[in-house]
């Protein structure tokens, strides 16, 4: 029996993505690793809890977990059926209540299994350490007692979940002073992320978003303003620990943490962005990934078949075509669907009249028929999708509403445009309305002083339970230190920025291809100055200092000449080509396949990995930057978050902050 952590690193060999390193870790550390000598149990049991199963089910497919000998898979809670003959490796949390339930399974005369592999997902107290040890009949019984250290959610290659989906409400709600269900929540989420790292056997420079400075030194800062800095402190105590505690651990950094809460943009979550990602999960009825669609009945008659698929990373369709923008990957699909017939011998043949097919023909397209209709299908399922997008854009008539939308972000439009919008769709949609008064109370808050605010409900036919989405924007901006000289609150997010705008235009510094596709998360600036080292020490503070003669960080690089950044205050974003999420082209009709087969290429030569975590919640605009800056930057951007939210699921949380009915002018917004 060993009490150890894995001793297999991330640093040096071939370049992991951070998905690779969480699905090989469960697989080959854990399942493969617990194999034994002995034939009789070379099939194993895999029991696991509420928690863990899901950390599983998000990196490893249940084909992957049979291939490493895993013939049953139980949940710790459940009765379960003995199987003596057999081993059984146990992935759970260090808690107490699971540590009873295991020993109560391996202890006694007659254990549900002959030999027990203990993996823990975080760190184990010594104390239940201690009880595991002092009984004497299930000593003998362990194989391996282990801390495996890996207790997030990855969501996709270059992205992972805490899965706190109440975390704007314990920690920004009006509930937040509620310092157990606060002080808890955080706690757990420290712990999760500082597994990342401990899987990845990264040492991070920590920073976080500061709290205001007040002229009033002695305003005691409220816990919402302390989030990201008593997060930062969790975590850097767990990677303090990490450090003496796992072999191989690196003691010096290795890679950037920066840690800020939705409030650095808060209308990332509710403007209607335009690529075919953001558009499925805000448009579409899915459930996290899961698309239900009908097919023809395989019997040629009667009902169509309901079929889920999942949109996913293995599809490559959806991997070349997901941060494309809408009109962009109708038009691709389109060309996909007429290249593959053109190119396809089955396709070709089918077109033929029957009576034409010789033999030869036939056996050419019974040939290709297995693979014609994989790819035919998912082929066609993505043209559905676009189809029904576009639909849904002409019946909403979402494109003036979208050009209103970020015009109002880049300062193009005002009050007026807003009124006029608001009285013409008198009839229109009131989660479109409410998006579009929640991003003009971001850019124009004092026009909600006062009565102006139910003036401008009453005009968009608004109810006051929608408001609450609106007044409760207020909430995760903290006490008075962020509120302008008239006594608004102030949403921007930085306030060199021009009046009235909450972003930097990018025209002439940006190449635009598609219509509607000016907008980009605040995160995008954040992590390119991260990158050259431009953020203010003073907001972004560090736990652990890098020494001065430290140079930048590996695969950053410091501009010289002409090229220079701008002074703070400007865009610090670089040229963009239109072409960085398009795939490299072929001439097998269905270009997609290549994508699957050349991403792990991208990651070669990368440098240090830069991770974010936003408190509060994730957008799909906000995953796209950081797959974005990956190829930019050449360093792995990896996207940490509570949870990640569509517009309506985001609106929601939002509305749940309050429980009672604010006063609209107590809120001066």
């Amino acid at each position: 029996m060993s009490f150890s952590d894995s001793e297999s690193s991330s640093h040096g060999g071939e370049y992991k993505t951070f998905r690779q390193v969480s699905r090989d870790r469960l697989l080959y550390e854990m399942l493969q690793s617990s194999k034994s000598g002995d034939s009789r149990s070379s099939w194993k049991v895999l029991i696991m809890d509420k928690v863990t199963v899901k950390v599983m089910s998000h990196s490893c497919k249940m084909a992957d977990i049979t291939d490493q000998g895993i013939s049953l898979v139980e949940d710790l809670f459940r009765r379960r059926q003995p199987l003596p003959s057999m081993d059984a490796i146990y992935f759970i949390q260090p808690s107490k209540e699971n540590v009873i339930m295991f020993l109560s399974d391996m202890s006694g005369r007659e254990p549900l299994y002959r030999k027990a592999y203990i993996y823990f997902s975080s760190s184990v107290p010594k104390e239940l350490v201690a009880r595991i040890k002092n009984d004497t009949s299930v000593l003998p019984r362990i194989g391996a007692l282990r801390e495996m250290n890996l207790e997030y959610f990855s969501i996709d290659s270059q992205a992972f979940i805490t899965d706190h989906e109440r975390a704007l409400e314990e920690l920004f709600g009006e509930d937040a002073l509620n310092s157990r269900r606060f002080d808890a929540c955080l706690n757990v989420m420290a712990t999760r992320i500082a597994t990342v790292f401990a899987s990845l056997k990264e040492f991070p420079f920590v920073r976080y978003r500061a709290a205001k400075l007040l002229d009033d030194a002695s305003t005691t800062k409220t816990p919402r303003e302390l989030v990201p800095a008593k997060l930062a402190a969790a975590i850097w105590n767990n990677i303090k620990m990490y450090k003496s505690a796992i072999p191989n651990f690196p003691q010096t950094e290795t890679c950037e943490l920066l840690i800020v809460d939705r409030s650095i943009d808060q209308i990332a979550p509710i403007i209607h962005e335009w690529t075919y990602d953001a558009m499925c999960h805000d448009m579409l009825d899915l459930e996290g990934n899961k698309y239900v669609h009908e097919i023809p009945s395989k019997s040629g008659g009667g009902e169509p078949e309901k079929k889920e698929v999942l949109l996913e990373d293995n599809d490559p369709v959806w991997l070349e075509l997901r941060h494309a923008h809408i009109a962009e990957a109708s038009e691709k699909l389109s060309e996909k669907m007429t290249n593959f017939v053109s190119k396809n011998k089955a396709a070709q043949l089918q077109q033929r009249d029957g009576s034409e097919l010789s033999t030869r023909d036939l056996q050419k397209m019974v040939q290709a028929l297995p693979q014609y209709n994989e790819q035919m299908e998912k082929l066609s399922l993505h043209v559905e999708i676009a189809g029904k997008l576009n639909a849904i854009i002409r019946e909403v008539g979402l494109r003036e509403l979208g050009q209103l939308e970020q015009d109002l972000v880049f300062g193009d439009a005002g009050t007026k445009e807003v009124i006029n919008f608001l009285r013409m769709k008198q009839n229109g949609m009131c989660e479109n309305k409410l998006r579009l008064l929640m991003i003009y109370a971001s850019v124009y808050p004092e026009k909600f002083d006062g009565d102006k605010a139910t003036k401008l409900m009453q005009l968009a036919k608004l109810s006051s339970e929608d408001m609450k989405a609106v007044k409760n924007m207020k909430l995760l901006e903290g006490s008075d230190s962020r509120k302008t000289s008239n006594g608004t609150f102030s949403l921007k997010f930085d306030s060199a920025k021009r009046k009235n705008a909450a972003r930097k235009d990018r025209t002439g510094e940006e190449e635009e291809t598609w219509a509607l596709s000016r907008f980009y998360p605040m995160i995008e600036e954040l992590i390119e100055k991260l990158n050259k080292r431009e953020l203010s020490k003073e907001d972004y503070q560090c736990m652990n200092n890098p020494s001065p003669s430290s140079g930048p960080p590996q695969g950053g690089s410091v501009r010289s000449g002409r090229n220079n950044v701008p002074a703070q205050g400007g865009s610090v974003r670089s040229r963009r080509t239109a072409t960085w999420a398009r795939s490299r082209a072929s001439d097998d009709g269905y270009s997609s396949d290549s994508v699957l087969r050349n991403v792990s290429n991208d990651f070669k030569k990368m440098g240090q990995r830069i991770f974010i975590f936003i408190i509060g919640g994730a957008t799909r605009s906000e995953l796209r930057a950081c797959h974005k800056l990956t190829a930019k930057l050449r360093r792995e951007v990896v996207l940490g978050s509570t949870s990640i939210d569509n517009p309506p699921q985001y609106i929601t949380k939002l509305k749940l902050l309050s429980e009672k009915e604010l006063s609209v002018d107590g809120l001066g917004i």
